[in-house]
């Protein structure tokens, strides 16, 4: 495998762990709780969401050709729930990473230094999958982060329990002697 495929490949695995720690926090909210803003100012978890589905449709449709910031994207709306659902919150986030993976999923090693542009500045392929793993992974842990306090002690974790480090290690140890 060569160093752009291997970049690639991690970019790729980095971007659906992401997705994955972000759908099974969703997965354990209300439809009340997906929408719970702590104050006016603060984002709900159904307006990250909505947010990141608006820059995936628009960064990666037409990735290779157009700019990044389509003249349809109405980026301020992202932060508004006007009408929406969890239906149509859900829709549109699957929406937007079907654009995403589409895109990433195409790209090759020819592409990576490949001029783009987001905001009429150039990038690299490189450079703008950086920028959305970034990105993606900022909004990604604040829905975490939202949906555990809410949560509270009803939360079930996505990684290893408080108090098991120990444990989870000494079985990974064993399981690699074997």
């Amino acid at each position: 495998m060569t160093i752009g495929e291997e970049f690639l490949d991690q970019s790729r695995k980095v971007f659906r762990s992401q997705k994955e720690l972000a759908d099974k926090s969703i997965a354990q909210l209300s439809s009340d709780e997906l929408f719970w803003q702590p104050d006016a100012e603060s984002n709900s978890i159904a307006i990250i969401m909505k947010h990141l589905a608006g820059n995936m449709i628009s960064r990666w449709t037409d990735f290779l050709t157009t700019d990044g910031e389509k003249p349809d994207r109405h980026r301020d709306s992202e932060f508004e729930i006007v009408q929406d659902d969890t239906v149509t919150i859900r829709a549109f986030w699957e929406r937007g990473y079907s654009v995403f993976f589409g895109t990433i999923d195409s790209l090759t090693e020819d592409d990576l230094l490949k001029i783009v542009t987001i905001r009429n500045e150039p990038h690299t392929i490189i450079q703008a999958i950086q920028r959305q793993v970034a990105h993606y992974g900022y909004h990604i842990g604040q829905i975490v982060y939202i949906a555990k306090q809410i949560k509270q002690v009803d939360w079930k974790t996505l990684s290893i329990p408080r108090g098991k480090s120990e444990e989870y290690l000494h079985g990974k140890f064993v399981a690699s002697k074997n």
